[in-house]
This record gives structure tokens, C-alpha cells and sequence, in this order.
């Protein structure tokens, strides 16, 4: 089978996703987005005129983030008006899935050279763009009757329940998430990726991680109330359906057990990211070092009700399609949506817990949903790089019961 090189891949820091408080909330989406283009062009030195497409994920597709990012993001950035773009949404799962497809279109012949990443800026959810929920906007609340999907959070609670797994694992999760993220940062570790992002004036805007709380403890996360037991209970519509009434419709009787908090959930970021992709032969005929290539990739589906339950079996499924096996893998990412989703990947396939998010996950940096699969390949990346290894696997959980994943090589 023809394959798929990474070339480069870059981000933006994380910055805090609220207005007035994160130093990223001021920007346009397409700005971030802009950002990380220009960053790959100068960085490798392509013309622009020659990428065949540019994939973009972006979860929340409403107000600033309408308008296919993708495409605006590449002429934000300078790029020649032959480089087209499109914009899509698996939610979580969107950069992941951005990556998967521009690697597959490469795969296939069809094109030479690809970009695959995403941008999201949480700051401008609400009022400024988020939009309702997609799960509870559907007439007469039709799907939600064959297939109840509740608050994700929530959701974490029920599969901790379920799993028999305690507040304390969760927390202590959430505590080595933040350490390895503050040796990460304090070591360097994220530099070859990360970008700095500038105003409009050529001020800075954010050159660091904003998000971090390296003095997080155990003790500290102990003492805060869990986040989704209130909410469980409101009423979603006068019929008085709430999110726990949609948990009980799958499981009857369960008695929800609330561990989940703003300490051992991800961090609400706003940032962007970028893969630049290309075919061998493209990459030999214009000089491009390969730094990966891509093995195998997928996409799973699973409980929606549960809804982040899906990273295990597509993570099973991606090492199928490798021949591979998880003791073939050096560092393994998962998307650190809530705590639960990590710990639980970890107990259900038996990993080493040192090749599991060696250097944090969202809880410590925060989980800008569209842009977050990207980042994650190129963190793994310059990991497998740092430490002379060569597999790496990236699986997130994403809403509707879903997980993309991809597993790379490092060249």
C-alpha cells in the first residue's frame, strides 16, 4: 500500500478558554488556525500553491467557527488561493479524523501533499457561538428515545460507577497528569512543536501554557464538590426528562456514583494545531525529511449513552489493522476527556502506566476539542523522537460513543 509521511507538525499553546482571563479568548478561530499554516509553510518552506487540501477539525461549527475555518484559516495565513480547504466534526475525535483523511487521500494516489489539524476556540462557546447541544435539539426529542445521550461528564460518573473505579484513582490520575505536564514544560519538551501566537500589531499574544496548575495535590483535589450531580437532576423539557433519567433508560436502577470535578475532567482551552502530510514521492522530489509515516488507522463506534467508552475497542481495532500488538507500542496518547477515560483505557488493556501520556494530558493542558487530536500526534511525535523510539498509538473518545485512532512510526 502507498503511504502517507508526516513531514511536520506544529501548535499553538493552550491558552485559558475564557473571555477576560485567557490570553488567546480576543483571537478569531481563523486566526489561531492561520497560525499553525503559516508556521508549517515557513518551517518546511512548501509552496502553497501545491497543497492539494487542507482538513481542519472543529467541533463547534457555529457563530466565528462557521464558514468552513479551514479554507479561511489558509488564506489568513497568505497561502496561494489554489490550496483548498474543508472543515469537518467528529467532535472530540475532529483532529484525529482531519489527520486520518488527509493521510488516507494520500494513501489512495489521489493527492500529493495534505494538511490535517483543527481549531477551537472554547472562549467563544455560549453566547458567542456554542450553540445548544446537538443531542438535545432534535424534534420532539426523537433520538434521544432510541438512543438517550446525556452530559459527558455525567457520563464519566456512570462509567466510573459501572467500572468500580473510585474518586481516589481518579484523582491521583489527575495528579501525575499534572506533574508530568510541569516536567514536560520545565524540560522543553513540547518546544519543537509549540508556536507563538501574535497580534494583530505583531504583539504576543501567548508563547507558553496557560492553562497548568503544577501545584495541583491530592489533598487540593479531594476538597472540591463533583461537578455533574446538580446538573444530572435539572429538567431538560416539561416532560421533566433529565440527563440521569437518560442514563436509567439503558440502566435501571444504577446508582450514579459522582467523582468527576473540574480537577480530574479537561481543561476548557481554546488553540490549534497542524499535521503536514505528504506522499513519498512528493516529499523526495522536493527534499522534505519524513519525521513519520502513518501505519494504520480507524474508527469505532460504541455506546452512546456511555459515550467515551469507544478509545479501547478502536484502539484493539487500529492494532489489528497494524499486525500489531499493545506491546509493540512505545508511548500510547489518550485523550484525557475526563479521568475515567484514561484510567480506564489503561486497566482494560493492561499498558505500562510510563508509556501512557508521558507528558500530561488535557486535565494539566486542556482539551481545545477540534484541535486536540493533531496536537496529540505531533506530542507523540517529538516523543518518539526524544527517546529514539518508534510506535506511537492516539485514540480519543468523542460524543455519540465514537474514537478515531491512529497509530505512527516514527522515520
Amino acid at each position: 500500500m502507498p503511504e502517507a509521511w508526516i513531514i511536520d507538525a506544529c501548535r499553538t499553546p493552550r491558552g485559558i478558554g475564557k473571555k477576560g482571563k485567557g490570553a488567546l479568548a480576543d483571537q478569531h478561530p481563523q486566526h489561531l488556525g492561520a497560525a499553525v499554516l503559516k508556521a508549517l509553510q515557513e518551517r518546511v518552506g512548501f509552496d502553497t500553491a501545491e497543497v492539494d487540501d487542507i482538513i481542519f477539525g472543529t467541533s463547534s461549527q457555529r457563530g466565528q467557527q462557521s464558514g468552513d475555518l479551514a479554507r479561511m484559516a489558509a488564506l489568513d495565513a497568505g497561502y496561494d488561493v489554489r490550496a483548498s480547504g474543508v472543515t469537518l466534526d467528529r467532535f472530540c475525535g475532529s483532529g484525529i479524523t482531519s489527520v486520518n483523511i488527509a493521510a488516507a487521500n494520500i494513501m489512495s494516489g489521489m493527492e500529493d501533499l495534505c494538511i490535517g489539524g483543527g481549531a477551537e476556540m472554547m472562549s467563544s462557546y455560549g453566547g458567542g457561538g456554542g450553540g445548544g447541544s446537538p443531542f438535545l435539539d432534535n424534534d420532539n426529542f426523537r433520538l434521544r428515545s432510541v438512543h438517550p445521550q446525556p452530559h459527558q461528564g455525567l457520563c464519566a460518573d456512570t462509567i466510573a460507577t459501572l467500572e468500580g473505579i473510585d474518586r481516589e484513582a481518579l484523582d491521583a490520575l489527575a495528579v501525575v497528569s499534572q506533574q508530568r505536564a510541569d516536567h514536560a514544560i520545565k524540560n522543553g519538551y513540547f518546544d519543537k512543536s509549540l508556536i507563538t501566537v501574535y497580534n494583530a500589531d505583531g504583539t504576543v499574544a501567548l508563547d507558553h501554557e496557560e492553562f497548568p496548575r503544577p501545584q495541583t495535590t491530592l489533598e487540593g483535589l479531594g476538597n472540591l464538590d463533583p461537578s455533574f450531580a446538580k446538573l444530572a437532576d435539572i429538567p431538560l423539557d416539561e416532560s421533566g426528562t433529565t440527563f440521569r433519567s437518560l442514563v436509567l433508560q439503558k440502566y435501571p436502577g444504577l446508582d450514579i456514583k459522582h467523582f468527576h470535578h473540574a480537577g480530574n475532567s479537561s481543561g476548557v482551552v481554546d488553540g490549534a494545531g497542524a499535521v503536514l502530510l505528504a506522499s513519498p514521492d512528493y516529499a523526495k522530489a522536493h527534499g522534505m525529511k519524513p519525521r513519520a509515516r502513518i501505519v494504520a488507522m480507524c474508527n469505532m463506534g460504541d455506546s452512546p449513552t456511555l459515550m467515551l467508552n469507544a478509545p479501547v475497542p478502536a484502539a484493539r481495532k487500529v492494532l489489528a489493522k497494524a499486525g500489531m500488538t499493545v506491546d509493540d507500542i512505545d508511548l500510547f496518547e489518550i485523550n484525557e476527556a475526563f479521568a475515567v477515560v484514561a484510567e480506564k483505557f489503561i486497566r482494560d488493556l493492561n499498558l505500562d502506566r510510563d508509556k501512557v501520556n508521558v507528558n500530561g494530558g488535557a486535565m494539566a493542558l486542556g482539551h481545545p476539542i477540534g484541535a486536540t487530536g493533531s496536537m496529540l500526534i505531533g506530542t507523540v511525535l517529538d516523543e518518539l523522537e526524544r527517546r529514539g523510539q518508534q510506535f506511537g498509538l492516539i485514540t480519543m473518545c468523542a460524543a455519540g460513543g465514537m474514537a478515531p485512532a491512529i497509530i505512527i512510526e516514527r522515520i
